[in-house]
């Protein structure tokens, strides 16, 4: 059978909020079988929020989560990191309002967790089996669900830059397969755009260290980590939301210019209706082909 896992020991790191701008502490600590992610505010006498659909809040340029008015914001990235690591099971301790953008990937996430180390648990693990097809549209985005017997993703994006243009990128997240080909992804932005977004409260910790920063022709802060970077960061974001659903996924995801917003409402669609899905377990001979997580590899590989 496949076993919820958490971390063997606590570790922390330290950064600004991407939007916010403000300093961050976050402590990523070992929790029980059945426990989920849980957010704990440890400057707001640990308030606690559940890393889960029902708790959403804002989804424009991150995914943010709110529960009696108290904010967790942009998650999805140590949420990503989270699930290609396949962790089950974690309290984040931070305190303030908003996670370290970090490098702008789920890179640094993913060395902490390495760093930690992972303890399988005696709790077998649940998936939300897809059972069919869903697709929602909105004018030129799209996205759905349908069944697979394994988590598949499929990503397109189409921006109307000389480095972009239309992207494609098509993963199945087992085996380790996040890893390499996901984690080291970083989020992007265009210098013309930055004067709106910051009149917008956004990008207040904006940085050429922690994320790729378009001109009009090209990059200020190249060379990009992969040639096809951006499609793999919307499938980084897309993983860390889709953490929402509380439990993995077995099915495959085709999503074409979608965004935080679609990815959190089919997250929403999907836990509303019950004939969409059904609550499996995997016996031993499927974990190496469907199971949805993957195995640790060498930070130094992932670069």
């Amino acid at each position: 059978m496949t076993y919820e896992q958490t971390l063997r020991s606590p570790v922390e790191c330290s950064g600004i909020g991407l939007h916010s701008g403000v300093p961050v502490s976050v402590r990523l600590v070992p929790a029980a079988a059945g426990t989920g992610i849980v957010f704990h505010r440890v400057d707001l006498d640990g308030f606690d929020i559940q890393a889960h659909s029902r708790n959403v809040a804002r989804v424009s340029y991150a995914t943010s989560l709110m529960r009696k008015g108290v904010l967790i914001s942009t998650t999805e990235h140590l949420l990503s990191a989270f699930v290609g690591m396949g962790i089950d099971n974690a309290i984040v301790e931070l305190d303030n309002l908003e996670l370290p953008i970090l490098d702008g990937s789920a890179l640094p996430f993913v060395e902490l967790i390495q760093k930690a180390g992972i303890r399988r648990q005696r709790r077998q693990r649940k998936y939300l089996k897809i059972l069919r097809r869903l697709e929602m549209r909105e004018t030129n985005k799209c996205i759905s669900v349908q069944p697979a017997n394994s988590y598949y993703v499929s990503y397109s994006i189409n921006f109307p830059h000389p480095l972009i243009g239309k992207e494609t990128f098509q993963l199945e997240l087992s085996n380790g397969n996040y890893l390499r080909p996901i984690a080291a992804a970083r989020t992007f932005g265009s210098r013309a755009d930055e004067q709106t977004m910051r009149n917008m409260g956004l990008i207040r910790g904006a940085s050429r260290d922690n994320c790729i920063v378009l001109t009009r022709d090209g990059l200020e802060n190249g060379p990009l980590r992969f040639p096809d970077e951006f499609v793999r960061h919307k499938v980084l974001d897309l993983v860390g939301d889709l953490a929402l659903l509380g439990k993995p996924i077995l099915g495959k995801i085709v999503a074409d210019r979608a965004g935080h917003a679609m990815h959190t409402a089919l997250v929403s669609r999907i836990l509303r209706d019950r004939t969409l899905w059904e609550e499996v377990t995997l016996p031993e001979e499927e974990n190496e082909s469907a199971i949805a997580y993957g195995i640790p590899a060498s930070v130094g590989s992932l670069l």
